[in-house]
């Protein structure tokens, strides 16, 4: 009897265990990741290019490549419907019902956009592996060539309004002294043109190089508040494609709780069309 009492406290306290690294920010180590990755409940989704998942991928990791989720035409980067985009992720055995962990080359473009496109469908159980790819090798976990098995699931979308924003409703606020419109791009490309107000603050601010993690909240907090972003302000991100746009969209959301955070989809690439 003690022994069965024993074992059910120890199977609690793993259940416990995995459920508070899904309770906290949602940046995930790669040592966390590897420990819930035989969860059935776990995805962890590679969203780097076809031909590099097909040389080598971290283990049990699903490819979604990202233009996939993206209409075809002149304006790249726009979104296609919630309905399509829902397919094509339940193909690849992802829906609400899972834990996401997502990464990329360690650019954290990727990761983040497929971050942001995941809440914007409703997600909730959303994260980034920090340091992506260079973290799991360093951490000695397992990579293979093989793909993963998939069980396709039905994928069925919860649209956040809250967190997306078109032209018309930038336009719109252009001169509203509540809104900060945040230019993500370099500053050649800012210099190069960009929506009038907005602020520049590169999307590459936040993140350490060289391992590609992302600093401190500290640090991120500070440098956002000598740019003039703070949480007082409903802030719109954007880049060319809005695909920049989304790593920082989970900093501020996750990381530092701003409150009112958008990103404009089809953001400058569409804008310069009007």
């Amino acid at each position: 009897m003690k022994k069965l009492i024993l074992i059910g406290l120890f199977l609690s306290a793993i259940f416990l265990f995995n459920t508070n690294i899904f309770a906290q920010s949602n940046l995930i180590s790669a040592k966390e990741t590897a420990k819930i990755m035989k969860d059935d409940n776990v995805v962890l989704v590679s969203t780097r290019k076809a031909s590099d998942y097909a040389k080598v991928h971290i283990t049990d990791a699903v490819n979604v490549d990202i233009l996939s989720l993206c209409k075809p035409g002149d304006i790249k980067g726009i979104l296609k419907s919630p309905e399509e985009i829902s397919k094509i992720l339940g193909e690849k055995g992802i829906n609400k019902d899972k834990k996401i962990i997502i990464y990329d080359n360690g650019k954290n473009v990727n990761a983040g956009r497929l971050y942001w496109i995941l809440k914007y469908l409703g997600f909730k159980n959303v994260k980034i592996l920090d340091g992506h790819m260079k973290a799991w090798r360093a951490a000695r976990k397992p990579v293979t060539k093989y793909a993963t098995k998939i069980n396709p699931v039905t994928c069925s979308p919860s649209v956040n309004k809250e967190i997306i924003v078109d032209y018309d409703y930038v336009k719109a606020n252009l001169n509203n002294p509540k809104v900060i419109i945040v230019d993500v791009q370099s500053q050649k490309e800012f210099d190069e043109g960009h929506i009038p107000n907005a602020k520049n603050f590169e999307y590459k601010n936040i993140v350490v190089e060289e391992s590609g993690t992302l600093k401190s909240p500290e640090e991120i907090s500070k440098l956002l508040t000598e740019a003039g972003i703070t949480p007082d302000k409903e802030v719109i991100l954007y880049c060319a494609t809005s695909a920049r746009a989304g790593i920082v969209f989970m900093a501020m959301e996750s990381m530092l709780d701003y409150p009112n955070v958008k990103i404009y989809d089809g953001a400058y690439n569409e804008w310069k069309t009007k």
